[in-house]
């Protein structure tokens, strides 16, 4: 038996369009940015244009398009859109907000409060016992957790680092020290009840979780209602996490997990680009 990689006789590549459902602010950025990039590192030519280059890393995103077939669909190879869609998401996420500069800009432009939260991104499980530490019992999945802070109308401006599945909220918060950096801005923030505990002050809190339910303690009925006004409060959360996860690569994450942490802020960046424009 002979291995060829050569096309059999009488057959040609498809090659199929597909509408990319982004705003041309957000190609002509990235365009700019590998311009920038190329221009620094004194990089004459790349084989396809900057704008070119910046639709194919967009459709990788986006679409979860897979390499292979953006490669053939170009007349490139995998390994050159793998390094253009690895270049294009460092220079993203060197622009992603630090979080005491993100809160100081919200308490700048007269803001109170802040929306936290956290979400689990599924990934691919992994052999062997280093994927336990990343199996959520509370969504019953394997995946990585991360925080993300939203302004009261549910625009992302910080995400946090990428942790195994399996971190509790308050963990992860304790870790970015949220506590801290909020009291330093002068800010409030509304968060579930899985951040019960993380805000001790009982004479002025800083996080605000509601009332939590037993089966020896039931809600009084103001509590009902303090529950729902915060519920109505945290709202616009979610809908940043779902403009988050558009980015059908978000669906179920095949890249290695140690560079999810630069995925997760560039795509941030995108969104932004997105949502503001």
């Amino acid at each position: 038996m002979t291995n060829t990689k050569g096309r059999a006789e009488d057959t040609c590549p498809l090659v199929y369009q597909c509408r990319l459902s982004l705003s041309t602010r957000t190609v002509n950025h990235l365009a700019d940015l590998l311009r920038r990039r190329l221009k620094a590192i004194r990089s004459r030519w790349r084989i396809l244009p900057p704008g070119k280059i910046a639709v194919i890393v967009l459709a990788v995103l986006r679409h979860d398009q897979r390499l292979a077939d953006m490669a053939g669909g170009n007349n490139i190879s995998e390994s050159t859109v793998r390094r253009w869609r690895e270049e294009m998401i460092a220079l993203l996420a060197a622009q992603a907000p630090r979080l005491d500069r993100a809160l100081k800009k919200i308490a700048r432009k007269g803001g109170e409060v802040v929306l936290i939260d956290g979400t689990l991104v599924h990934t691919q499980r992994r052999t062997g016992k280093a994927d336990r530490k990343n199996y959520s019992g509370k969504h019953r999945h394997h995946g990585l957790h991360f925080l993300a802070l939203t302004d009261e109308r549910g625009r992302l401006v910080w995400i946090s680092a990428a942790r195994p599945g399996r971190t509790h909220d308050n963990t992860a918060a304790r870790h970015d020290h949220i506590l801290a950096h909020l009291r330093a801005a002068g800010l409030g923030a509304l968060a579930d009840l899985g951040f019960r505990g993380l805000d001790n002050d009982l004479i002025d809190p800083v996080i605000v979780t509601g009332f939590h339910a037993s089966r020896t303690h039931k809600l009084t009925p103001g509590q009902k209602e303090a529950n729902r006004v915060l519920a109505v409060g945290r709202a616009p959360v979610e809908h940043g996490f779902a403009h988050l996860k558009n980015w059908r690569i978000l669906a179920k994450l095949r890249t290695n997990p140690g560079h999810a942490t630069q995925l997760l802020r560039a795509l941030l960046v995108l969104t932004n680009l997105e949502i503001n424009r």
